[in-house]
């Protein structure tokens, strides 16, 4: 018996700046998980990790991670996405500081 698919984004890091970013549905890279496509067809979401993946001078390590659908978009649903989607945890910069104004 096969296991129930979970819903998926395309998440890696940019390439130039080493932020975690997320591919959306018209294959912009974003920076906002809330903007990603989320994917729940097992074979759309390999076809679209591929399509990520070789995008090498833009994105580094790019792979699916769980999500669900929220009201606003999707949203983590493991703790490693969740404090991904913050930013770097030594100080702040980068969507740390936009998230304290």
């Amino acid at each position: 018996m096969s296991r129930r698919f979970i819903p998926k984004v395309v998440t890696g890091n940019d390439l130039i700046e080493g932020d975690v970013v997320y591919l959306t549905a018209d294959d912009r890279w974003t920076r906002h998980h809330h903007e990603a496509e989320l994917i729940e067809d097992e074979a759309h979401a390999q076809m679209r990790l591929l399509h990520g993946a070789a995008q090498k001078l833009v994105v580094v390590g790019a792979y699916l991670a769980d999500a669900k659908a929220g009201p606003n978009g999707p949203e983590p649903v493991h703790f490693r996405e969740e404090f991904r989607t913050r930013g770097p945890s030594n100080y702040k910069h980068g969507k740390q500081v936009d998230l304290a104004q």
